[in-house]
């Protein structure tokens, strides 16, 4: 008898208990960093050299080209890389210099929202305050690379 009694007692004791966690456990997942606005401030092409294989002793390589964006997010430059899925692949049209952008950031990654409710994800190289940020002078002077 004792042992039912007891075993009653933790049962109708911890069902409202587990009520209000099932409750609760979607709106902790529902917590997701909000858009913030946030401008490229320079556009850079870049490539990098990959050997694809050996030919007598002489390599045999091929340039990838990517992009890498300096994008200012409140007092944060944020150094990024994007790398086009094709190597004829061009930078979108929302990427210029001087652009006003909807940023996610992420420990790693940023998301840059586009046109059509999209997201182009941009791996962080590195970041900086706002006030040690020096750009380049080999920019582009229309602010966007073809």
């Amino acid at each position: 008898m004792f042992y039912t009694e007891a075993m009653r007692r933790v049962m109708v004791g911890s069902v409202p208990l587990l009520l209000l966690l099932l409750l609760l456990l979607p709106g902790l997942y529902a917590v997701e960093k909000q858009y913030q606005r946030g401008k490229i401030l320079e556009v850079q092409q870049k490539a990098r050299t990959r050997i694809l294989y050996y030919l007598v002793n002489s390599p045999i390589t091929r340039d990838e080209p990517y992009y890498e964006l300096s994008i200012q997010l409140r007092d944060t430059v944020y150094v990024v890389e994007y790398t086009p899925r094709h190597s004829a692949d061009t930078l979108p049209e929302d990427g210029r210099s001087g652009s006003a952008v909807q940023i996610k950031a992420d420990k790693r990654h940023l998301f840059v929202k586009r046109p059509g409710e999209m997201e182009a994800d941009l791996v962080i190289v590195k970041h900086m305050p706002l006030g040690a940020w020096k750009g380049s002078s080999a920019g582009p002077a229309s602010g966007k690379i073809t």
